[in-house]
């Protein structure tokens, strides 16, 4: 099936973990449109107040986010898994346009179907101010190399 995203549910630790990292490295392309690819046509997310409905809308969140949220990196980690569902706990720093930085913190649910897209996806996340001199996520934009630390790495 062309449509699949693998690793598939149900899910193993290890295939868990690797659908997590897959999902970082495609938020930190900050490519909406190859972002929204990974969910499905009616996709539901619920993103602090905000509720998404279907992959376009998906799409336009993103755009939105990634255009208010400057230089955003993102770190996700496995807090747990079942069949068809992983649990993730993230960070991200980012800056707003008039330079003040801020470290997002954050549980994400998510449900997927049998092809590995996901359909459900429930985010809570917490704003905190920092100094650009406190700033933990030092790598060039894009995906983050294998040897930077993790959330647990960093104290997170």
């Amino acid at each position: 099936m062309s449509n699949q995203r693998p690793p598939l549910p149900p899910f193993t630790r290890e295939s868990a973990i690797e659908k997590i990292r897959l999902a970082e490295d495609g938020w930190n392309s900050r490519d909406p449109a190859r972002v929204a690819l990974a969910y499905t046509e009616d996709t539901y997310w619920r993103n602090r107040a905000e509720f998404v409905k279907g992959r376009k809308q998906a799409e336009d969140f993103l755009t939105r986010k990634w255009n208010r949220e400057l230089d955003y990196r993102l770190i996700k980690e496995l807090w747990a898994y079942t069949d068809n569902r992983i649990a993730v706990r993230y960070a991200y720093e980012w800056h707003d346009d008039s330079g003040n930085w801020f470290r997002s913190y954050g549980n994400e649910n998510w449900e997927f179907d049998t092809s590995g897209l996901m359909q459900r996806r429930f985010a809570c996340i917490n704003d905190s101010p920092i100094k650009e001199s406190d700033r933990l996520f030092h790598w060039p934009l894009g995906r983050r190399p294998d040897d930077h630390p993790g959330l647990s790495d960093l104290g997170l």
